[in-house]
């Protein structure tokens, strides 16, 4: 018998992710309707599957440069100026990624120490926590409460800086809330930021997703925090490609060299077919985002509107991404119990808030990027399942 047939103890401490768990908690019953994960129900614009298409005719499908096509990374380039007035440097300030998940987990690879602390907000996407106990990082949260909007006090903030702190993960649009902060308010966490010389991931890939007028505001962009800011984004959500897996992330070369060192070892380089994939989307018409945008909206104001409406549960409306976290405090279950007992009574499958953090407990993730037609039939279940409870 092997006795060293054990996992490293770095993994001793990481469980699964909430998301794919509760994704596949039913996953043999066609019946059932997932507003699990966070991924579009649409398909990539035309043009992004025509060039797709003819690069894999052409014979694209060698390996391409470690850090991404020169045509993608020029394209990228124009797009953080037209988008934000950020000038960068496609050769050395732009890094290519197998999603925007291996781009913050290169960040903290290359940027934390054993020891070293990461801020990161309660709840907050899956990947943060785990990816900093991972390189060895210890993380910090912020707590993101309902009351405040689920955006972060500064004074939170700023209370739990130590001479340990390295890192800040920020993540607005924010997953799993809907949160988006306004210019004042990104301001004022880009000062703390410089004063404390924090370096910033900032993962902005629901960018696009707005309502309401709401504008997203990037965060390199303000003083001082281009030289100490990773943008990382991803064409998952904006143009509905989260199967080809096409991140990319800017930075100053000094943090995207450390980036590139590590992503060389990793994934030697991303999908050559899916870079010319990501070359369409940038060069084509842009459209179809905001006939995305405009279905989430008329999907967010539905889910938002029904959920209201059964008693026990209260949600408020978010202002970006395609989510909804109502509060089910008052259904005196917790969040796993209760997104259990969805998927047996109603064959609907959420996300329970607490996999994003012990303060994501008493809430739900609702993805409404699911057909509208689905969302009415999945809100009379659940509505019909809460009364049982009753």
């Amino acid at each position: 018998m092997i006795s060293n047939l054990k996992p490293a103890e770095r993994l001793k401490n990481i469980k699964p992710s909430g998301i794919r768990r509760f994704f596949a908690l039913t996953d043999k019953k066609s019946q059932t309707i997932y507003l699990s994960v966070g991924e579009p129900d649409f398909t990539p614009p035309r043009h992004v599957l025509d060039a797709y298409t003819k690069a894999a005719l052409e014979g694209k499908t060698h390996y391409a440069p470690t850090n991404g096509i020169p045509e993608l990374r020029e394209e990228l380039a124009k797009k953080a100026f037209s988008d934000y007035g950020l000038t960068y440097d496609p050769a050395s300030e732009i890094l290519v990624t197998t999603g925007a998940t291996e781009a913050i987990f290169l960040a903290l690879m290359s940027l934390v120490n054993p020891g070293d602390e990461v801020i990161t907000t309660d709840p907050g996407f899956v990947l943060y926590a785990p990816g900093v106990r991972l390189v060895g990082g210890v993380p910090v949260f912020v707590p993101l409460l309902e009351e405040n909007n689920f955006k972060p006090s500064l004074g939170d903030v700023t209370s739990l800086i130590t001479k340990k702190s390295r890192v800040m993960i920020l993540n607005f649009p924010n997953n799993p809330t809907g949160a988006v902060l306004s210019y004042d308010e990104i301001a004022a966490l880009a000062k703390i930021a410089v004063e404390h010389d924090l370096i910033v991931i900032s993962d902005e890939v629901y960018e696009k997703i707005l309502y309401d007028g709401a504008k997203h505001y990037c965060l390199a962009a303000f003083p001082g925090m281009r030289e100490r800011t990773l943008v990382v984004n991803s064409f998952s959500k904006t143009y509905a490609m989260t199967g080809m897996r096409l991140g990319y992330v800017y930075g100053p070369k000094e943090l995207i060299a450390a980036l590139w060192l590590v992503h060389q070892y990793v994934v030697a380089c991303v999908d050559t077919v899916a870079q010319y994939g990501a070359l369409a989307a940038l060069q084509g018409p842009q459209g179809s985002i905001s006939q995305m945008v405009r279905e989430f909206d008329r999907r967010r104001r539905l889910v938002c509107k029904r959920i209201n409406e059964i008693e026990g549960v209260e949600c408020g409306v978010p202002k970006g991404a395609f989510y909804a976290f109502p509060n089910i405090k008052a259904l005196g279950k917790t969040s796993e119990a209760f997104v259990e007992f969805l998927a047996k009574e109603a064959n609907v499958v959420a996300v329970p808030g607490s996999a994003f953090g012990s303060r994501g407990e008493g809430y739900l993730r609702i993805s409404y990027a699911a057909a509208y037609e689905q969302l009415v039939e999945a809100l009379d279940r659940i509505e019909k399942a809460v009364k049982k409870l009753g």
